[in-house]
């Protein structure tokens, strides 16, 4: 990754204080933007040199005129939320998209790479959600010449957009330890087909470092990102007798199940226990989740944005870059102070 850095629609975002979808609508002079965004919009793309990309029909000869979007699976809510934000760019740029899911199956996502080939007839890019990558499927990704970026995925050779995981978890983790929880409990991803547990584990440990705390093995249990893997997941910790003051999950559908389980176990939230989650799951103000909130529909849009100026410049493109939005606490009714 170079260290130089391009003007982006992250940084129009930023100085016109909007959201990237909101930009995003507002360059592209989409409906439902208001006459002061849109202001606030130009002003801020003037300043910094920014244009949108051009439509797709003013591309050479030769285009297919469709971007392949690839999620592990089409039923989660944080794919469904890419892909509908990444959609819209990418309509509006003139390509058409192709949704593949990979369905978190091993015999489908082998084909996807062994037919890679094929697909490069048929599309012009590839957009890839949050896909962990072995080496051999990194080589037959490069080999197939597509215009690639990506959401969610670090040390890859194109652009990519995401969060720092580690962050997300050491804000989470700190929230707990400020409120005065030092008996902490983690439930830690343990799907390979995820990018993000080691980083989110690295934070939460890093949070208890910083107040010389230590991660107690008989704290920490794998739970998958689905609600059942949490219930499943916290129920293991109370039939064992572990007594955490407060539970910090991978994410937040693994914390709807922790609060099912304490809820049947009789415990009450955040009376006996504090929980948090990291995403903002559409479900967790419903349920009042303390969470650390990313933008995934910006995720989206931004990677969507940096693939278009790819296609379209390709006479001479820019050198990929690793661009991560911030990651925001919100407190909700889930978490207290200690008592």
């Amino acid at each position: 990754m170079v260290r130089t850095h391009r003007v982006t629609i992250q940084d129009v975002a930023v100085l016109s204080g909007l959201s990237i979808c909101t930009v995003s609508r507002a360059l592209r002079k989409l409906p439902n933007v208001s006459d002061k965004a849109q202001a606030r919009v130009a002003e801020a793309a003037s300043k910094l040199g920014y244009k949108a990309s051009a439509a797709a029909s003013r591309l050479a000869g030769g285009s297919t005129g469709s971007v392949a979007i690839v999620a592990p699976t089409a039923t989660s809510w944080f794919f469904s939320q890419a892909v509908e934000a990444a959609e819209e760019v990418l309509g509006d740029s003139g390509y058409d998209t192709v949704l593949i899911s990979l369905r978190n199956k091993a015999s489908v996502r082998k084909q996807f790479f062994a037919d890679l080939e094929n697909l490069a007839q048929r599309v012009d890019g590839l957009l890839l959600l949050n896909v962990d990558l072995d080496p051999g499927e990194m080589e037959a990704l490069e080999a197939c010449g597509l215009a690639t970026a990506s959401v969610g995925m670090g040390n890859v050779p194109w652009d990519n957009v995401g969060i720092d995981d580690e962050h997300a978890a050491w804000q989470a983790t700190q929230h707990l330890l400020g409120l005065g929880h030092w008996d902490l409990a983690v439930l830690s991803s343990n799907e390979h087909s995820v990018v993000t547990e080691t980083p989110r584990f690295r934070g939460f440990r890093r949070a208890l470092d910083e107040h010389h705390l230590t991660v107690h093995p008989d704290l920490v249990v794998a739970a998958g990102p689905g609600i059942e893997d949490g219930r499943r997941a916290m129920t293991e910790l109370i039939t064992r007798g572990a007594k955490p003051t407060a539970v910090f999950a991978h994410c937040d559908e693994a914390a709807f199940g922790a609060l099912t389980a304490l809820r049947e176990y009789g415990l009450s939230v955040p009376k006996n226990v504090s929980v948090i989650g990291i995403d903002d799951h559409p479900m967790s103000w419903f349920l009042g989740l303390s969470t650390v909130a990313q933008p995934v529909a910006d995720q989206g849009a931004f990677a969507a944005n940096l693939l278009c100026e790819r296609l379209l410049n390709n006479e001479s493109p820019h050198q990929p870059s690793n661009h991560l939005l911030d990651t925001k606490l919100i407190e909700r009714k889930t978490t207290r102070h200690k008592r």
